[in-house]
């Protein structure tokens, strides 16, 4: 039943029971709603007063129904005047009016709400009187910045948004996060992850899985990921922080899916790796220059080179050297030989190869070759064969058996070729880029000049 049929202050419904069931209903139905509700008739009477208006206020519905206007216990008086006039002043109005104002509690205080009130009309079509619906002022603009701050991370934010379901499908995605997934907007939604990366999804739907279950985690996460895109797989690295979204409506916490946000950090991870490994790099190269400066014998300052040089990059390394010592530019056809090797079984120090000199196996055009005459690195791949034939590939240019990936690099000393210097990397390994080889040829430098120095103090001895 509604306050102002419990109040007596209209006329009773009369016994038809349907009609008072439909009474029952119309006060359950404004009890229940989150927004504070009061009616007025013509007059200015309060004919509806719903608990959440006594929440906000303080005065119970058998307190406020009845009473004519504000004046005197809701509003001051010196402000009663106006604020009747505003609010009876949608009956005239079209449409809803909004209005701010001080109302007062029962306990005497004040509270800003804003208000929205319309005219109500009787049978005749006329105004018959005002409903008018109010909310604290801060309450209004909390819910109000939300809704901006929703609009405005969907609108193009300068990092991905996307509301994942309950089964880790996207909801919502916004237009940041649609250009970095190569897709769009509408055409993400209800997809798998599963058909958007080709790598990381695993790791993707573990960390959304977990924050369903317990939370958002204390700190973002960075997960790299292979993107599948009409130019191919891309990876890419993401910055990824998430958000568990709960139904504010229910009783308990109803997990409603995750926002998910993210960013690009790829370039700046890419950075961040390239110089760890320049360091790296750099510091193998000086603990290999300390270590070769204590080796009496050059050949074996050149291995040590060699040694230090595998570490972190590659899995093999040959040494091969010119038969006669070194060529000069131009000479005719060359004959290289074993120098040193390191193990092709299990990891180990390079070894010197056997004093025969025999000439090694090379067909013709073999990399190492190609190296010689160019005078310059030579890289080689297998490509994405598989198994047996990968194993083919390398025993047929005399490598591990492993081999997947190879960098040959010329060995130069006063201006003449001393050899070559070969690096393998297995099937676990990328190919060599440029940026390995400018590295390969720092360490080939060293090596060739611990091998001219071999061949020039074995030229002096007796």
């Amino acid at each position: 039943m509604s306050a102002s049929r419990r109040s007596g202050t209209t006329d009773e419904l009369g016994p038809d029971e349907p009609e008072r069931d439909g009474a029952d209903l119309l006060a359950a139905l404004l009890d229940g709603m989150d927004a504070a509700l009061c009616a007025f008739d013509a007059d200015g009477v309060v004919t509806h007063w719903n608990r959440e208006a006594e929440r906000i206020l303080g005065w119970t519905a058998a307190e406020a129904v009845g009473r004519r206007g504000f004046a005197g216990w809701a509003v001051r008086t010196a402000d009663a005047e106006e604020v009747g006039s505003r609010l009876l002043s949608a009956m005239q109005a079209p449409g809803r009016q909004v209005h701010e104002f001080a109302l007062l509690t029962k306990d005497g205080g004040r509270v800003l709400v804003r208000t929205q009130s319309a005219a109500v009309p009787g049978p005749d079509g006329k105004p018959a009187g005002v409903y008018c619906a109010f909310s604290e002022v801060h309450a209004q603009i909390d819910l109000e910045r939300s809704i901006a701050l929703s609009e405005a991370l969907f609108d193009d934010a300068a990092w991905g948004v996307v509301l994942v379901d309950a089964d880790l499908r996207p909801a919502v995605v916004n237009a940041h996060a649609a250009r970095a997934l190569g897709s769009g907007r509408t055409a993400l939604l209800g997809r798998p992850l599963g058909e958007l990366l080709a790598q990381g999804v695993e790791e993707l739907e573990g960390a959304l899985t977990h924050v369903l279950a317990e939370g958002a985690p204390p700190a973002p996460a960075e997960m790299w990921v292979t993107l599948r895109t009409a130019e191919g797989d891309q990876r890419r690295c993401w910055r990824s922080g998430f958000v568990r979204l709960a139904s504010p409506l229910a009783e308990e916490p109803v997990p409603l899916g995750v926002a998910w946000l993210f960013q690009d950090v790829t370039e700046n991870k890419q950075t961040e790796q390239e110089a760890a490994l320049l360091r790296f790099r750099t510091n193998q190269l000086h603990r290999a220059a300390r270590a070769a400066a204590e080796c009496e014998d050059p050949a074996e300052a050149a291995s040590v080179h060699l040694d230090f040089a595998l570490a972190g990059f590659a899995d093999h390394a040959l040494i091969d050297r010119v038969a006669g010592g070194s060529v000069a530019d131009g000479e005719g056809p060359v004959r290289l030989v074993r120098g040193a090797a390191t193990p092709s079984g299990a990891p180990g120090p390079s070894l010197p190869a056997e004093r025969a000199g025999l000439p090694v196996r090379y067909a013709a055009g073999h990399p190492a070759f190609q190296c010689v005459e160019r005078i310059g690195s030579v890289r080689a791949s297998a490509g994405t064969t598989e198994g047996e034939r990968t194993r083919e590939w390398a025993v047929s240019r005399q490598w591990p058996a492993d081999s997947v990936h190879a960098l040959c690099v010329v060995l130069r000393s006063r201006g003449r070729t001393l050899g070559v210097v070969t690096f393998l990397r297995g099937a676990s390994r990328t190919q060599f880029e440029r940026f390995d080889a400018t590295y390969a040829e720092d360490v080939a430098v060293r090596i060739a000049a611990a091998l001219d120095l071999a061949g020039v103090a074995g030229a002096r001895r007796p």
